[in-house]
């Protein structure tokens, strides 16, 4: 059985994947949600903090892994499975997908920051960026749930790129606010298959069992 490790974007927890990995289950997939460090309550924690944690997760699994990546959560997944041996594919989900040397920064354009300390302040307007093609109630309950974010996890550069080893796939959301459309198309491209999506950013939870389904076909064997 294949197990589908889920890693959540910057300010989130793994309770953001629970609708999704209902319809995986029914699908017949395992799934894994570890919470990254640099979200929440470890403010000096970085990305290759999160690298890390998830290249020892990576390790307690038996395999066959597929590693999805959401947002900020591509980069970490760069990292972490570089040299794994259960790792069968990459999937990044409206994700950063760096290069060796890269980091969230690089990747905007923008310049690195001076100072690496502290937590990076939360998207502007988080229900439209985030949520916006979910139900009020529903964008104000994810809204409520997000948490503290390090700047450090933003800043650290990628020390190896998985993707250029194990075969990977990019899923555009084609109507995002948070990270936009064309940015995701220029990472696409390093991909060796790209996916599109109708919606935003967050389509764990505004259609899971598309996603999942879309997933699925990925993931299963022709």
């Amino acid at each position: 059985m294949t197990t589908v490790m889920l890693v959540h974007g910057a300010w989130h927890q793994p309770t953001t994947w629970a609708k999704l990995e209902t319809e995986l289950h029914a699908l017949g997939h395992a799934t894994h949600t570890p919470a990254l460090p640099s979200a929440g309550e470890h403010p000096t924690a970085g990305m290759h903090d999160d690298a890390a944690m998830l290249a020892a997760e990576l390790a307690s699994l038996a395999g066959p892994v597929v590693l999805l990546g959401h947002s900020y959560g591509g980069i970490p997944i760069t990292e972490a499975a570089a040299g794994a041996g259960n790792v069968d594919r990459l999937i990044y989900l409206a994700a950063y997908m760096p290069d060796k040397g890269q980091s969230m920064y690089t990747l905007h354009g923008i310049p690195d920051p001076e100072d690496t300390g502290g937590l990076f302040p939360l998207v502007d307007e988080p229900r439209t960026a985030l949520y916006g093609d979910l139900p009020d109630a529903e964008a104000e309950q994810a809204v409520s749930r997000l948490v503290n974010q390090t700047v450090r996890s933003f800043a650290e550069k990628v020390d190896a790129a998985a993707w250029r080893d194990i075969p990977s796939t990019y899923i555009i959301t084609e109507q995002d606010k948070a990270i936009p459309p064309a940015l995701q198309e220029q990472m696409a491209a390093r991909a060796a298959e790209i996916r599109r999506l109708p919606g935003g950013h967050s389509p764990f939870l505004s259609q899971p069992r598309r996603l999942a389904t879309l997933i699925d076909e990925i993931v299963r064997p022709a």
